[in-house]
């Protein structure tokens, strides 16, 4: 069987055609009944650009949009790094319920005691998990977290009189990690990986020094690869007086097996997005949610989650903490997600995820390395972790095909790319991470369409560069893509560059 991509000639919802035939249900209860006299200096000139549809074009629109796309709903979704995985939904039922959707956070904590007492719970088992002594929820996004824990290490050294200006990050790190270190103000030394797929001692213990604030890494790291000499890696940076970063995006590859505070690491963030159950990416909103230990306690942003008697509470004192990341308690959403996931699998079953992780990428391993079509770069006979990355140099080289055409044409079958050329310290790279999510046979099935597009590569190279033909929307020209010339910033300028619908002028 062929697989086919939805392919529908659908409009914008502005530029759909407007029909005043097809009756409307009004929802009076949605509106309020207001008065407000809005100033001049800021009072709308003109209508808002809202298109005017009946329920039923509404629905459609977002249906036939919906048929068009791809998600794990549809098929597995193995972006390495990423931990796409599968959410429960019961967690959807949970998220929406108005108890939950409905709060404020402006609310007085007296009439919220149920969704503190959520929020304490969950700090309380984060804690335990990654073997910290608090957590807090305020920031966003896994990036938001990096950035808050750079700040803290910051912060640590300045309030102790040290002028430590290095953050080390390791070349396999994620990219946001050296992102996170520069806002924060420190220049980026990068440690190289050695041959084995691990950092250099040897160039962790030549870049150490006085002028050394910290190490932002994750273990597994980014190959797929257990740090095997992590607390040597510890000893060397605390003995230097810096400070241990982990990186929580690979979490879900030692979840309930081993916990970052026991290999030395001083401030962990975590994703939720990734980890606990909450959609990643457009479904979210995500959690970047920050633990520390020991002294560190005092630089968390704040405010903290507390318990006083029966009673819980929103803690904003900060002598020492670096402040806000965002406005008010960051996303409370993904914590009560991430409240039932917890508490519907307990320990043993947040030990399995890790464990069936973990057994899911080495026997999809064992499988598309059967035709020896592509390469596992850095100690292939160590066993990964969460995630791999594989090599489709041996096929550039002797067809042209790149890892960009490879993922083109898993497309036509209708499966998702992997991540693409990440880690940059391997060549050709294609990153793959199954999560728990995945069965046996999906994981047969994706290793078995990589090896059925190696071969055609080799019969018909051209054939796979022309890839993909059966999706929605077929092959960029990446070039034209990414011109300023050919950039619209906003539908706005879209419409002005079309003729005009994108103009301020009421909608007709």
């Amino acid at each position: 069987m062929v697989w086919r991509q939805a392919r529908w000639d659908e409009k914008l919802a502005q530029e759909i055609k407007r029909s005043s035939l097809a009756p409307s249900i009004p929802y009076e209860d949605q509106f309020l009944d207001v008065n407000i006299e809005i100033p001049g200096s800021i009072a709308r000139k003109s209508l808002p650009e809202i298109p005017s549809l009946p329920e039923i074009e509404v629905v459609r629109h977002y249906t036939r949009l919906s048929q068009m796309s791809y998600g794990v709903d549809v098929g597995p979704v193995p972006l390495g790094s990423c931990t796409m995985k599968y959410n429960p939904k019961v967690m959807d039922i949970v998220a929406m319920d108005p108890r939950v959707v409905e709060a404020h956070p402006l609310q007085d904590e007296d009439t919220v005691q149920g969704i503190l007492e959520i929020i304490y719970t969950v700090e309380r088992w984060l804690s335990e998990i990654t073997g910290m002594d608090k957590c807090v929820f305020q920031p966003p996004a896994g990036s938001a977290g990096e950035l808050a824990g750079a700040l803290m290490i910051r912060k640590y050294h300045l309030d102790r009189g040290e002028q430590r200006d290095e953050m080390l990050i390791p070349d396999s790190a994620h990219g946001s990690n050296a992102a996170s270190a520069a806002m924060a103000g420190f220049k980026v030394l990068r440690i190289p990986t050695d041959p084995g797929g691990e950092v250099s001692i040897e160039a962790l213990k030549a870049a150490v020094g006085p002028r050394t604030a910290g190490i932002m890494l994750t273990n597994p790291n980014t190959l797929g690869i257990f740090e095997s000499r992590i607390l040597e890696i510890s000893d060397i940076v605390h003995s230097a007086g810096g400070l241990q970063y982990y990186d929580g995006a690979n979490l879900n590859g030692i979840i309930g097996i081993a916990r970052p505070g026991d290999m030395g690491f001083d401030i962990v963030h975590l994703n939720l997005h990734k980890t606990f159950a909450t959609p990643h990416g457009g479904g979210g909103p995500g959690g970047g949610v920050v633990c520390a230990k020991g002294g560190l306690v005092d630089y968390l942003p704040r405010p903290l989650i507390e318990k006083k008697g029966d009673k819980y509470y929103w803690d904003y004192r900060c002598d020492r903490c670096i402040g806000c990341i965002r406005a008010f308690y960051g996303n409370i959403v993904p914590v009560i997600r991430t409240f039932v996931y917890i508490a519907t699998l307990g320990p043993q079953g947040l030990r399995e995820i890790g464990e069936i992780s973990v057994l899911n990428t080495n026997y999809f391993i064992k499988r598309l390395l059967e035709k020896q079509y592509y390469e596992l770069p850095h100690s292939p006979e160590k066993p990964r972790k969460h995630e791999v990355v594989i090599s489709a140099s041996k096929i550039a080289r002797e067809t042209g095909v790149t890892a960009e055409d490879i993922a083109k044409a898993l497309l036509d079958e209708g499966l998702h790319a992997p991540t693409m050329y990440f880690p940059l310290i391997v060549g050709e790279a294609l990153m793959v991470e199954f999560t728990e999510s995945e069965t046996r046979e999906n994981i047969d099935l994706y290793a078995d369409t990589l090896n059925k597009i190696a071969e055609r590569a080799y019969r018909n190279p051209e054939d796979v560069k022309k890839t993909p033909r059966n999706t929605s929307v077929s092959r960029l020209d990446l070039v034209r893509a990414n011109h300023p010339r050919t950039l619209i910033p906003s539908y706005r300028a879209y419409g002005r560059n079309q003729g005009g619908f994108g103009d301020s002028s009421p909608l007709k």
